[in-house]
C-alpha cells in the first residue's frame, strides 16, 4: 500500500507537467509565479507591491520607498474528478505503473486538457464582455480578416506598449487568415516559450498565433456533473447560448491560470472491496483570473453579435 501512495505522488507531478506542456492555454500558468499549494481549492499567488519614483534631493538624497511581497489567497472554482478501475487480470504489480500511467495520460490528453482549455477561453471571453473589451458581429473572410486582426492588435498595443501580445485563434479562422488576399508574404514561424510551455507558432506583427480547435473557443459551456439525468456521460459541451470566438488578443501577463492534480488516490486489489483490481481516484482543481488593472491588455473578437 505504501508503494501505491508513492505512485500517486509521482503521477500527480507528471500529470501537472503534462497539463502545462500539452494544453494550448498552458502558457497562462507561468503568470501565476511560484504559487503556494497545499492541497484543496485554495492557492496563494505571489503579489509584489512597490513605490514609484520620487525626486532626488541634493540635501536629503534619495526619497524613501518600500517593496513588499504578499500572497493573495484565491479559490479555484472548478473541482472535477473521475474514478478508474484497472482489473487485476489486466495488470499486475510489476506492470501497474506502465498501465496506470498510460490510462491517466490518455485520459488527460483526450478529456481533461480540452475541457480546461475550453473553460479558460470561455472565462476570458465572459470577463472581456463584462468589461467592454470585446466586439461581436464579424464573420472572418479572406478579403478583410488581416485588416480586422491587425486593427485589434494595434488597439491593444497602443495601450500596453511593448508588452508581448499573444493571439489565440481557432484553427478554422487561422486557415482563413493564411488564405487572405491581403497577405503579401507568408506568416513567419518561430518558437514560443512560456515557463514549461514550448511550441512552434506563426507570427503576425511580432505576435505569436496559437491555434486552438474551434470546439474549445466558445463563450459558454456546460460542464456536466456526471450524475444527473442528461449529464451522466460527464465532460463538457457548448451551452445553448454559446457564441464563437474568432480570436483572443492578450498581453502575455494578463491571464493567470492554475491547475492542480490534487489528492490522487490509488488502492491496491487487496483493499478494494467492490472490484478485483486497482482503483484510482483522480481529482483536478483549476481556474483562471484576470487582475482588475490588466483588462486594457485584453480584447476578444466574437463572430456573433454580443446582444
Amino acid at each position: 500500500m505504501a508503494n501505491a501512495i508513492n505512485y500517486a505522488t509521482l503521477f500527480m507531478t507528471a500529470l501537472d507537467t503534462q497539463m502545462i506542456q500539452q494544453s494550448t492555454s498552458g502558457w497562462m500558468e507561468a503568470n501565476a509565479g511560484e504559487v503556494i499549494y497545499n492541497g484543496g481549492k485554495e492557492i496563494k499567488i505571489p503579489k509584489m507591491n512597490m513605490d514609484g519614483l520620487g525626486d532626488y534631493s541634493r540635501t536629503d538624497g534619495y526619497p524613501g520607498g518600500t517593496v513588499s511581497l504578499d500572497y493573495e489567497t484565491m479559490t479555484m472554482l472548478m473541482d472535477r474528478g473521475k474514478q478508474f478501475v484497472l482489473d487485476s487480470m489486466d495488470v499486475n504489480e510489476s506492470n501497474f505503473v506502465v498501465n496506470a500511467s498510460s490510462v491517466m495520460s490518455q485520459f488527460q490528453k483526450l478529456y481533461v486538457i480540452p475541457e480546461v482549455d475550453a473553460y479558460r477561453y470561455s472565462r476570458i471571453a465572459s470577463l472581456a464582455i463584462s468589461k467592454s473589451k470585446a466586439s461581436g458581429g464579424y464573420t472572418p473572410a479572406v478579403n478583410d480578416i488581416l485588416s480586422k486582426l491587425k486593427a485589434d492588435i494595434a488597439t491593444v498595443q497602443d495601450i500596453v506598449g511593448d508588452i508581448p501580445l499573444i493571439v489565440t485563434m481557432s484553427r478554422l479562422t487561422k486557415n482563413i487568415l493564411e488564405e487572405s488576399t491581403e497577405i503579401t508574404k507568408q506568416l513567419t514561424v518561430t518558437d514560443f516559450v512560456s515557463g514549461q510551455y514550448n511550441t512552434k507558432v506563426s507570427m503576425i506583427d511580432e505576435c505569436p498565433i496559437i491555434p486552438v480547435p474551434s470546439a474549445r473557443l466558445k463563450t459558454a459551456y456546460v460542464f456536466r456533473d456526471g450524475r444527473t439525468t442528461g449529464q451522466t456521460q460527464g465532460g463538457f459541451a457548448p451551452d445553448a447560448s454559446a457564441k464563437n470566438i474568432n480570436w483572443i488578443i492578450s498581453a502575455q501577463n494578463v491571464p493567470i491560470a492554475v491547475s492542480k492534480t490534487d489528492n490522487m488516490k490509488i488502492f491496491t486489489p487487496d483493499v478494494v472491496q467492490d472490484a478485483d483490481g486497482y482503483k484510482m481516484d483522480y481529482r483536478k482543481y483549476h481556474d483562471l483570473w484576470i487582475p482588475d488593472n490588466k483588462y486594457d491588455g485584453l480584447f476578444v473578437n466574437i463572430k456573433e453579435a454580443l446582444s
